[in-house]
């Protein structure tokens, strides 16, 4: 059984910064990338990152670009997502996304495919 569980989220001022936390289990990432989309109250989905994990490659969407910063730590089985310069555009949920591809990143709206796993999602606040 595929789980994936986002942790990390939470309340800080602009400016501020946030770590987000992803494990995966049951699933083979020699397979999938694993990155992350997010979705605030009324919006579509957005996917922001992801790291491939056949390459290394990492990609971002145009908005997080020099502030969000993706990783994996692969004796922890974790991928980060470090979130800097933060804004009130950013407060969403933001979710896990263990996908085959990062097309998702260039997709407006983000597209729903069979194959992908996400969490439960993590809420990020940016507000004074």
């Amino acid at each position: 059984q595929v789980q994936v569980v986002e942790s990390g989220g939470g309340l800080v001022q602009p400016g501020g910064s946030l770590r987000l936390s992803c494990v995966v289990t049951g699933l083979s990432l020699d397979m999938y990338g694993i990155g992350w989309f997010r979705q605030a109250p009324g919006n579509e989905r957005e996917g922001i990152s992801c790291l491939s994990t056949s390459d290394s490659n990492t990609v971002y969407t145009d908005s997080v670009k020099g502030r969000f910063t993706i990783s994996r730590d692969n004796a922890k089985n974790t991928h980060y997502l470090q979130m800097d310069s933060l804004k009130s555009e950013d407060t969403a949920v933001y979710y896990c996304i263990a996908s085959d591809s990062c097309l998702y990143v260039a997709e407006k709206p983000m597209k729903y495919r069979a194959r992908d796993y996400w969490g439960k999602g993590t809420l990020v606040t940016v507000s004074s």
